[in-house]
Formats: structure tokens, C-alpha cells, sequence
């Protein structure tokens, strides 16, 4: 059965392969901007159907594992005990079995919709995806304190990336059409197009322009449409009808660096959990039963703490809880979510920094009442922290802002939400530098503050750039020689190589013609003896490699170890080709 699985598993995805539309069809869909938002609306459809069944499968998890009526275990005034508690352990059980089980097969290749855009142009393998769905389902169904955004863009971003194989289109357009699939996966999740919209132009895109618009829309609205009717879901709503003072905007701002500072505590303790289980001899697939205990013990207290705390925010809007009870929420909440990441959970802390910033702004409404007195409600500050939080883990100040403008219906509130937003967004850049998402791949080694398209930058390698047709001499020769085989103008420079024909130096042959090299060997007027470049380096650090060496010429080896010269790079040809790229990327987004 292992070897079947693993033979199954080890096919690798074909780019470009597989299933295709016809050639009249494609034409349309790469010659038409009318045609993509079509297919965009495609894309929304299967979206919703997508969010749709993963929310069906999590309520009926959580209606049969911790026996509550509603949609979400967290809003429920109370859970059993015998089953808060061993719940999440049991769901720890099976993370840790399909970790086990993964860890004997083929690894799967996951990479999200920002990855995804950032640097392989919008493709999105499938069998990684419905694992990742898989596995935030798993950990959200059995209680651990994870969001199922991530499932929901993912199974979004899925679909829409195979489609835009299937049609053929260009690495612009796939990259827009991952964004629809995002756009309309959490539009159709929160019944808000605006926020899922944005949701894609600042965290999937990581642009906005006119060409984009029409197929990110066209699927936000598709999305919320299908889910309203297949799925119908109770929508966050508070109304406000006021509006806010000069001074009121103190509180607002001083809400944005409180909910920057718990962002940044809440991501500092998820690298904390996972630096101590580092440090431990627990095995990988075997954190998330820790994980699950700890959350068990944590879900005894209050069943606020399991899964994403939706319903939880829905519950925490409308009741009044004092001070410590609301400290009490904020740190195991916070606890929870970390434990829950940092242990091999899969989900995202988008549902989480909702919960707790609301949670936080309500804190503070009493304490601000206390000192100097409140002008306005105090479920206003707790919709300003909702978002302001969200924005520090996210980094989305506009998607936040639309949400709370989809919530409360409100330009005034919305006026102030982005206010804090703004705050809390430079705070966190300022103080921690990264959003959750782009922190993860930092830790990851990898170089990504946005889903902007870098990675035709690392596919643009010396090896693409580099002229094969290079002439070496040998270390031995006399200058006479390379006169009498480099005339004056022939060439401006060759290549040198030893007796193996390892890479020895460059030899500029104007260097052999002046009056001082009469006296010189060929030895003598070598450079460059030790500064060459590799095939596989990209642009960028070739770039950084003429810098260091001072020099605007470098010859390419095959390697370290053997040396041998495979060809020769100029720095103006390398600012040439990246040029064109840089252009041709701009035409395919429409910017040119």
C-alpha cells in the first residue's frame, strides 16, 4: 500500500501539461480582458462551492466532537469538559499520524497564493493545496485555536491557478487570477466583497491597477453571491450611527500602537513555542499532541480559546465582561493561538487578531472611561481594534478598513478604522519589520516582504545571461604568443586557465599592448583571479558581484570545485537583459 501511495504521490506536476481548453477558447480568454473576468467569474463560483464545503465540514466537527448547537465552538457559553479536553488531543493524534505518514512519502510541495505570486508567477500545485486544506480543516474541526483563512485563500488561490493553466495565460494574468481565487474565497468566508477584494490587491497582488479591477471584482461579487445561496452564513453587524471627535481620534491612535505591540508579542510567542519544541526531543509530527494537550488545558478555562473564536466575536460584541475577564480572554487566546501555530497546527491568525483586538478595544474603552471619560460606545473602539489588530498581523490597512465599513456600514468609523490601521501598520514595520505572513517566509530564509512578482528576478540566472563562445589561453603562454593570437582590437578581453583547465584570471589584451607590459609576462597582467560567477546565480547577486569585484566583466565556472570556465557576463548585458524582463512584466500587467 506504501509503495502504491508513494509511486502515486512522487508524480510530479507537469507545468504546461494535462488538461487544456481549446485553442480557440484560450485565444479569447489571453486576446480579451472581458474574457478573464468571465473565467474570474468561473472562479468564484468553484471558490464559494470550496468555502462552502470546508465550512459544512468544520461546523459538523465541531456540532458532533464538542456537541454544541451553533457555528462555532468558541461562542458557546460552555463545553463539556470530558470532551474540551481530550478533543484537541485527539486532533493532535491525528496531525501527528499524517505527519508521520507524510514524513515516509515524497514531500508535497506547499506553496501559498502570496508565494505563489511572488516568485513562481501564480502556480499553485494542487496535491500540496488539498493538503494544507486538509490539515487546517483537522486542526480548526478539533479545536485548535487556528483561523481557516488559510484554507479558504488556498482552496481559492487552487482552483483558480489550475484554471489559468488549463486557458493558457499569461504570467500576469495567472498571477490576477490567483487573486480572484483569494478575493472571492474570503469575500464569500466574511459576506464582505470590498474586504476580499482588497483582501487580494494588497496581500495576493500586491498591486492595484485598473486592468485588475474588473476580474478581482467580477469574483469577489460571484463568491459572496454563490455563498449566499448555497450556504447562507450571520454576518458580523454593528451599527453606527454617530461620528467621531477630534479627541477621539487620541484613543484611536493610541489603539493602533497597542494592537501593533500585542501583534508583535502574540508572533514574538509563536517563534518562542517553536524554538522550545526545537530545543525539546519531541519529534516534529509528534508536537501538535503536545500542542493539543496544552490547548485542552487552556479550553477548560473558557471555550473561547478553540478554534478560530468567530463565534466568540460574534458572542464577545454583544456581552459585558469586566477588566480581568477580558485580560483573562486576551492572554489565552493569545497563548492558545501560539501554542496552536508553533506545534504544527496548520491555520492562519487572521480570526484570531479579530477576536483579540476587539477583545483589546473594549479593555481599553474601560480603562480610557475611567480616566478621562467616553464619548462614544465602546463597541466602536472594539471595531478599531478588530481591525487595527488585524492589520498588524496581516499587513492590509485598506482590506480592514472596507471590512469595517462592510461591518458597521459607517464612513466616519471607517474614517478612524484606517486612521489606526495606518498607526499600527508603521508601528509594526518600524518596531518588528515583517506581517505574520512575510515573518514565516523570513524565518524560512527567504526574501519576501509582498506577493510582488521577484521571481522572474531568480529565474533571470547568469547561466540565461552569460555568452558561451569565450577563448581561454593558457597560464604558460609568453606575451608574444597572445600578441601574435590577440591582435589590437580582435577582442577586449580573454580568459585565462592553468594546466587543468581551471579558471586561472582574465587578461585584458589592451593591458599587452602598453608600453609598460614590454617587460612583463602574461602571469603578470592577470585579473580577476579568484571573483567568478555561477550558473545558477541570479541577477540580483550577479549584480552584487560586479560591485564587489569593481569590475565589469566576470567569467562563469561550473562550480567551485572543478572550475572549469563555461562562459563570460558583462554588466552592461545583465542591466540589458533585466531591462527587457523588467519590461516585458510591465506590458503583461498593463502598466506599459
Amino acid at each position: 500500500m506504501f509503495q502504491s501511495l508513494k509511486a502515486k504521490l512522487s508524480l510530479p506536476e507537469k507545468q504546461g501539461t494535462g488538461i487544456r481548453a481549446p485553442a480557440w477558447l484560450r485565444a479569447f480568454v489571453r486576446g480579451d480582458e472581458i474574457w478573464l473576468a468571465v473565467l474570474a467569474a468561473g472562479i468564484g463560483i468553484l471558490a464559494a462551492c470550496f468555502v462552502a464545503a470546508i465550512v459544512t465540514a468544520v461546523q459538523s466537527l465541531h456540532h458532533v466532537l464538542f456537541a454544541v448547537e451553533g457555528h462555532d465552538v468558541s461562542g458557546a457559553a460552555a463545553v463539556d469538559p470530558w470532551r474540551a479536553m481530550p478533543v484537541p488531543v485527539v486532533g493532535g493524534c491525528l496531525m501527528a499520524g499524517l505527519g508521520w505518514l507524510l514524513a515516509r512519502l515524497p514531500r508535497l510541495s506547499i506553496i501559498d497564493p502570496v508565494e505563489a505570486n511572488a516568485l513562481h508567477g501564480g502556480r499553485i500545485p494542487i496535491h500540496g493545496s488539498l493538503l494544507l486544506v486538509l490539515q487546517t480543516m483537522l486542526s480548526n474541526g478539533f479545536g485548535a485555536s487556528v483561523g481557516m483563512e488559510a484554507g479558504y485563500a488556498q482552496a481559492g488561490a487552487m482552483v483558480a491557478s489550475k484554471l489559468g493553466r488549463i486557458f493558457h495565460v499569461r504570467r500576469g494574468d495567472l498571477r490576477t487570477l490567483v487573486g480572484c481565487g483569494t478575493a472571492a474565497a474570503i469575500a464569500a468566508a466574511f459576506d464582505a466583497p470590498l474586504t476580499g477584494a482588497f483582501y487580494a490587491f494588497e496581500l495576493v497582488i500586491a498591486s492595484y491597477s485598473i486592468s485588475t479591477l474588473a476580474p478581482v471584482g467580477v469574483a469577489a461579487m460571484t463568491g459572496v453571491g454563490v455563498m449566499r445561496l448555497i450556504l447562507p452564513q450571520p454576518s458580523l453587524q454593528v451599527g453606527f450611527a454617530g461620528s467621531l471627535g477630534a479627541a477621539d481620534y487620541a484613543l484611536v491612535c493610541l489603539m493602533g500602537v497597542l494592537c501593533a505591540l500585542l501583534g508583535i508579542a502574540m508572533m514574538r510567542t509563536v517563534a518562542l513555542v517553536e524554538a522550545v519544541f526545537n530545543r525539546s526531543r519531541v519529534p516534529v509530527w509528534a508536537r501538535p499532541v503536545v500542542g493539543g494537550c496544552c490547548i485542552g488545558l487552556l479550553a477548560l478555562a473558557t471555550p473561547a480559546v478553540l478554534s478560530s473564536g468567530h463565534g466568540a466575536l460574534h458572542v464577545g460584541f454583544n456581552a459585558y465582561y469586566t477588566a480581568p475577564a477580558l485580560l483573562a480572554l486576551i492572554g489565552l487566546k493569545a497563548l492558545a493561538s501560539a501554542i496552536s501555530i508553533g506545534s504544527g497546527f496548520r491555520g492562519g491568525l487572521f480570526f484570531a487578531s479579530l477576536f483579540l483586538g476587539a477583545m483589546l478595544g473594549k479593555l481599553v474603552a474601560i480603562g480610557w472611561m475611567l480616566a478621562v471619560g467616553l464619548t462614544i460606545p465602546a463597541v466602536v473602539i472594539g471595531i478599531v481594534g478588530m481591525c487595527a489588530m488585524a492589520t498588524a498581523v496581516l499587513g492590509a490597512p485598506l482590506t480592514m478598513a472596507f471590512l469595517a465599513l462592510e461591518v458597521t456600514g459607517s464612513l466616519p468609523l471607517t474614517i478612524a478604522v484606517l486612521a489606526a490601521a495606518v498607526v499600527s501598520s508603521i508601528t509594526v514595520r518600524r518596531v518588528f519589520g515583517y506581517s505574520f505572513a512575510t515573518w514565516r517566509f523570513h524565518l524560512r530564509g527567504e526574501s519576501i516582504r509582498s506577493a510582488a512578482d521577484i521571481g522572474w528576478i531568480r529565474d533571470l540566472t547568469v547561466g540565461r545571461m552569460m555568452r558561451k563562445d569565450v577563448r581561454t589561453v593558457r597560464d604558460d603562454q609568453t606575451l608574444a604568443q597572445f600578441r601574435r593570437n590577440f591582435p589590437l582590437g580582435a577582442t577586449q578581453r580573454v580568459i585565462v586557465v592553468d594546466h587543468a583547465d581551471r579558471y586561472a584570471g582574465i587578461v585584458f589584451v589592451s593591458d599587452a599592448y602598453r608600453e609598460t607590459a614590454e617587460t612583463a609576462e602574461l602571469a603578470d597582467l592577470i585579473r580577476l583571479k579568484t571573483e567568478v560567477l555561477l550558473p545558477n546565480v541570479n541577477i540580483r547577486e550577479a549584480m552584487k558581484s560586479f560591485a564587489t569585484a569593481e569590475s565589469d566583466v566576470l567569467a562563469v565556472v561550473d562550480g567551485t570545485e572543478r572550475m572549469r570556465v563555461i562562459g563570460l557576463l558583462t554588466e552592461q548585458h545583465a542591466l540589458k537583459r533585466y531591462n527587457e524582463e523588467l519590461d516585458g512584466r510591465l506590458r503583461e500587467g498593463g502598466l506599459l
